[in-house]
């Protein structure tokens, strides 16, 4: 069994502090069964706090996931002088800028570690200091993630890029103004920092091939409660209208769809039956279609969405994509279920080059997978192909029996976790820390779900 909770909650009896576990030993072959709670998203949350340094007031932000990813960007945000506090609601953060002040590489790079949320900090500060500094950037291994695509849309709006050894300096001598961008990708991150950058920018800002994924309307929601003028124009153009000043917001979050499609997968590989609280359906349209595809079957309810699995799971096709596509973080946890189905599935991987890397943990757990590094071309295809994209053809049903693994990144190693708990036999997972930048409570939940697992160290 899992190891139990002390009466406050805090850390299992007798063991590690969960917040600090490492290792797992996992005993599977025993579905999945109970309830877990769907926080806010991590890919809106940690935006809108960066956001509130924009803002003349204090801002509110609600439904807060306690993952180290949060813990990050407030330690950032704490380090260039923005005030947060938790408010009596469990999940609220309360962020005053009225005390910002500029930080050095060294302070930036100290709690940073591997996140690459502080080049998105680059155009609040621009506006609220005139500087931005960022050290070299991290995140997980799942591909090259260039920051051109940043740096272009910075100096679209007139600012200087220096690089030093230290990392990148980023001033605006003659202020910011309004600019015409097209990304040459529709990247969820180029799209974030042209919004929070343009907001503020005098003049208007065009954005072309725009990323519109909901964290990304979430966001936009977020700034127009601040005062920004910004419109959605057919065809991914993102139209910014930049204001004198911004003031504080009060804002919930969008929930996690990626927690809650990860939940969803983890009910098909171990033939159990997850309620995700608080999930929605129409952020997840894509999703559920390939879910239902593969023999899953799901019911949307007022409050949140019951996945299990149907009669028998059944080979499917995926290629992932920007949104309204198939996310690719969907893909990680759904190969796993797709080890069990009878046939032969194709995913392929559009978005990035790396991210299937992680299938041979699932190959030395008996699974049959084969990653074509350069793609393959199929007649069913509708994505464009991209030079980078990768595909994995899994083979199944392939029984999975117990390994020794290392969790590679956030999405791998859930699916790693996953994994183990539909093996039979006892697995051991390793550096399950990096699961904590996206899950919150990953281990209680666990424990709601009659996981049988420890907590080694």
């Amino acid at each position: 069994m899992s190891t139990l909770v002390s009466d406050t909650g805090e850390h299992p009896i007798g063991q590690p502090d969960w917040e600090s576990a490492e290792t797992l030993t996992i005993r599977g072959g025993r579905p999945l069964r109970g309830t877990v709670e769907v926080k806010g998203a991590k890919n809106l949350v940690t935006k809108a706090m960066v956001a509130a340094l924009l803002g003349e007031t204090a801002s509110t932000l609600r439904d807060v996931p306690m993952i180290s990813d949060v813990k990050v960007v407030r330690s950032l945000l704490e380090v260039h002088g923005v005030t947060v506090t938790e408010g009596d609601e469990e999940g609220t953060l309360h962020l005053d800028p009225s005390g910002a002040v500029a930080a050095h590489f060294e302070e930036i790079d100290a709690h940073a570690g591997a996140s690459r949320i502080p080049i998105l900090f680059c155009g609040p500060l621009l506006h609220l200091l005139g500087e931005a500094l960022i050290p070299d950037l991290g995140g997980c291994r799942i591909g090259d993630r260039p920051i051109n695509f940043h740096m272009d849309a910075l100096r679209a709006f007139g600012a200087v890029v220096d690089k030093s050894y230290e990392g990148i300096r980023i001033t605006a001598p003659n202020g910011l103004h309004g600019a015409n961008i097209t990304l040459p990708y529709p990247s969820v991150g180029a799209t974030e920092q042209v919004l929070l950058t343009a907001v503020r920018a005098k003049g208007v800002t065009e954005l072309r091939n725009a990323a519109i994924e909901p964290e990304i309307m979430d966001l936009i929601a977020v700034l127009q409660k601040m005062g920004a003028i910004i419109s959605y124009e057919p065809n991914r153009v993102i139209f910014i209208e930049g204001v004198d000043k911004l003031v504080g917001y009060d804002h919930r979050a969008i929930f996690d769809r990626n927690e809650a499609a990860s939940w969803a997968c983890a009910a098909l590989a171990t033939d159990g039956e997850i309620f995700a609280k608080g999930a929605r359906q129409q952020d997840m349209l894509t999703f559920l279609n390939v879910f239902r595809k593969a023999g899953g079957w799901f019911d949307v309810r007022e409050d949140g969405i019951l996945f299990r699995r149907g009669d028998e799971l059944k080979p499917v096709m995926v290629e992932t994509d920007v949104h309204p596509g198939f996310m690719t973080d969907w893909q990680q946890p759904l190969i796993v279920a797709l080890t069990q189905a009878a046939g032969t599935s194709t995913v392929h991987e559009t978005v990035y080059e790396n991210r299937l890397g992680f299938t041979a943990a699932l190959n030395k757990m008996g699974a049959d997978i084969v990653v074509h590094p350069k793609g393959i071309d199929s007649p069913d295809r509708r994505v464009p192909r991209r030079d980078l994209e990768q595909a994995a053809v899994i083979n199944g049903p392939t029984p999975l029996h117990a390994a020794d693994v290392e969790v590679p990144d956030l999405r791998g190693g859930y699916s790693y976790v996953i994994a183990a708990l539909a093996a039979e036999g006892e697995s051991t997972v390793r550096n399950i820390g990096i699961i904590r930048r996206g899950y919150e409570k990953f281990l209680e939940k666990l424990t709601a779900l009659h996981a049988d697992f420890d907590v080694v160290g």
